[in-house]
């Protein structure tokens, strides 16, 4: 949308901030309420009381929880995973794999993203040999033939951009090397662990999967049999430790701007630690909002997730777009002074800009008690 499309609105009453996130009435809580995520014109309410103080949520806008830990199943084909949420721009699956997989996998959808949450080992693919641990993303471009081979119990994020693509984000005035340098991208090796992989006999089977369904062929050699490639698209890695997140002393930045991979309809966003801000009137947690254009989404990679309450690594938070969020009790202690210099968590964001829908297996180990964790704010 063109920014001369906006109703031109210039206004404020009562008591107020005269800057966003900064300098708040003392004894007040902020909430914010903005079109287009964070991009669009924005109003900033500030409360007498926090703007999560419900006593009771019916309905299916509550705020949900699944703790991913609890699925116990290993799958050897990916495409056997549990969808845990799914809208027809994004699929959100959760994959345990604790061998290598027997066949090889093709993704005729889209795009996928795999972020590998416990475990190591290896992917081959048409393009090589790429190790892997945990805090990897392993960028596969739709069509790629793969396969993993654990080294030990592994449990992955699976995100695909259905019938699209993932991109990096525009960095803007932050220039090219923002956040990650793209040197750190790490593309296969055609290596000797891969010419040893090729020369294994037998039958290989490669499962296709296309608008959700799965077709096998089967081939009397390895398929990934190429001797070289040259070009501009490739799998890539990145590791949440190469990630230098964008910090303001004096500004609580929104989430957006720690997007890592953009696709038409959602962002992937990966929080890293970094510095608590130190100006005196800068908030230093999230701020309370209204998520009504974006469904949101959170999965919690490690680390101390210091806005959110009964929260562990492995889970998996769920706010549908429509109603006002912000952070749990136990970090509005901290909303102006915090107890420690910096952050110590890892977790990865979806943002999606149409509804989701929640499988079954998500369903199956939700912890209902989410909703009421706000209760005493």
């Amino acid at each position: 949308m063109a920014k001369g499309d906006w109703i031109p609105v210039r206004g404020a009453q009562g008591t107020h901030s005269r800057q966003a996130h900064a300098d708040l009435p003392e004894g007040t809580y902020e909430r914010e309420i903005s079109k287009e995520g964070f991009f669009g014109p924005a109003a900033f309410l500030h409360h007498n009381r926090p703007p999560t103080g419900w006593t009771s949520f019916e309905g299916p806008l509550r705020p949900r929880a699944f703790d991913l830990a609890r699925l116990s199943a290993g799958e050897p084909s990916p495409w056997a995973a549990a969808v845990m949420l799914v809208n027809q721009a994004v699929e959100v699956r959760f994959w345990k794999l604790v061998e290598a997989m027997p066949a090889l996998a093709r993704n005729a959808d889209g795009d996928q993203l795999l972020f590998v949450h416990h475990g190591e080992g290896e992917l081959f693919c048409d393009y090589g040999r790429l190790t892997w641990r945990a805090g990897d993303y392993l960028y596969l471009p739709r069509g790629t033939m793969w396969r993993m081979s654990p080294a030990s119990p592994a449990a992955i994020l699976m995100i695909e951009a259905t019938n699209t693509h993932f991109k990096l984000p525009d960095r803007g005035l932050m220039g090219g090397h923002a956040q990650f340098d793209p040197a750190m991208l790490e593309t296969p090796a055609m290596d000797a662990a891969f010419r040893a992989h090729q020369d294994v006999a037998g039958d290989y089977r490669v499962e296709v999967k296309k608008r959700g369904q799965v077709s096998t062929v089967t081939y009397a050699y390895n398929p990934l049999d190429a001797v070289g490639w040259h070009g501009d698209l490739a799998p890539v890695r990145l590791n949440v430790a190469d990630i230098r997140p964008v910090v303001s002393h004096r500004y609580h930045l929104p989430p957006s701007v720690h997007s890592t991979f953009v696709s038409d309809r959602f962002v992937v966003c990966t929080f890293a630690p970094r510095p608590f801000e130190t100006d005196p009137g800068a908030l230093k947690i999230p701020f309370f909002h209204n998520n009504d254009d974006y469904d949101e989404v959170l999965f919690y990679h490690a680390g101390d997730f210091f806005s959110r309450d009964h929260i562990k690594a492995g889970m998996l938070t769920f706010h549908p777009s429509g109603f006002t969020h912000g952070p749990h009790p136990k970090a509005l202690k901290n909303m102006l002074v915090q107890s420690k210099p910096a952050t110590d968590e890892y977790a990865v964001m979806i943002d999606t800009r149409d509804p989701l829908d929640v499988g079954e297996a998500a369903s199956s180990v939700e912890d209902p008690a989410y909703v009421d964790s706000w209760k005493g704010g």
